[in-house]
């Protein structure tokens, strides 16, 4: 798979729908086969058409012994009843796997060849694909969590920096290992709190900066540790909280230097994309393009549903 996924091979071998439909089906099922995706089966059969029919048949279409219904690759899944053929599909989800910052839709409309209105919805289908589920198992060891602020305009006034127009975004890294980000309509103590202890085991320890949306987190845990910004303390041994600054950093490069600005409604599908390839940075560009495809089954998403088209 590795030696296939690299923008050569896919501009060359990948051109046409057939061998773009088999490699959907090899990146979503596997080399287990085929499963249903209405009730589970794993032994379908794939439908032909008989040598004596006039009509070409469906191609990729099979067929449930257990519930009876005909599926693809493609139901109940992003690709579901899109108009994009599918090499282009196989083609935008490389280019955004393996795009370190991403790539704006302006990028994926000019190398494509389809319109900006379809580059925009299939990458925000693409991020979707790259929600964050619900962990298996909690962060450990030492975890770092801090706040900041996305888009909008930033002023200084006589109280300080003024956030209007921001979306606040909470994270939690795990030194050497994973991220949970997630937006916050308002950052409050208790909010912040709800979602360390949801995502944190007790016995971590956690170190933060000395803001007080972090103060009395620490009777909770087994260890909160703070460095103090304010006079100018950013490491104090191993306390420090330059990971997940780090993190917030490569969210604000690419929002600042690949799509310049995104609309307070497509925030969280940004984080989600960029804590996505937080988690995966030690993965092929191979890999991530399969975990893509392989977090698109279950999830729809219309034309309604994002709230409006940003410019990026």
């Amino acid at each position: 798979m590795d030696s296939l996924l690299n923008l050569s091979d896919l501009a060359k071998h990948f051109s046409d729908e057939d061998k773009a439909r088999e490699l959907l089906e090899e990146m979503r099922w596997g080399q287990n086969g085929a499963v249903c995706p209405r009730c589970g089966g794993a032994d379908p059969y794939k439908l032909t058409p008989k040598a004596t029919s006039k009509k070409p048949g469906r191609k990729g279409l099979y067929k449930c012994k257990a519930c009876r219904k005909q599926f693809t690759a493609t139901v109940g899944t992003i690709f579901e009843d899109s108009h994009i053929p599918l090499s282009k599909w196989m083609l935008a989800i490389h280019l955004i796997a393996a795009s370190k910052k991403g790539m704006s839709a302006h990028q994926l409309h000019r190398m494509l060849g389809i319109t900006y209105k379809s580059a925009w919805f299939m990458a925000h289908r693409l991020r979707y694909c790259m929600t964050q589920e619900p962990i298996a198992s909690k962060l450990k060891g030492i975890v770092e969590a801090d706040e900041t602020y996305i888009g909008g305009r930033r002023k200084t006034g006589k109280k300080g920096f003024n956030r209007d127009g921001k979306t606040p975004v909470v994270a939690l890294v795990e030194r050497g290992g994973r991220v949970r980000a997630m937006v916050m309509p308002k950052v409050q103590a208790h909010q912040i709190k709800a979602h360390i202890l949801a995502n944190v085991e007790q016995d971590v320890r956690l170190m933060t900066d000395e803001s007080p949306l972090y103060t009395g987190i620490g009777r909770e845990l087994a260890s909160h540790e703070t460095v103090k910004h304010s006079i100018k303390e950013y490491v104090r041994g191993d306390v420090h909280t330059n990971t997940v600054e780090g993190f917030f950093s490569l969210l604000k490069r690419g929002i600042t230097g690949i799509y310049h600005h995104v609309g307070e409604g497509h925030v969280h599908r940004y984080v989600d994309e960029f804590a996505f390839r937080y988690d995966t940075r030690k993965m092929s560009d191979a890999e991530r393009a399969e975990l893509t495809v392989q977090g698109a089954a279950g999830k729809r998403l219309t034309y309604k549903q994002p709230a409006r088209v940003g410019t990026a």
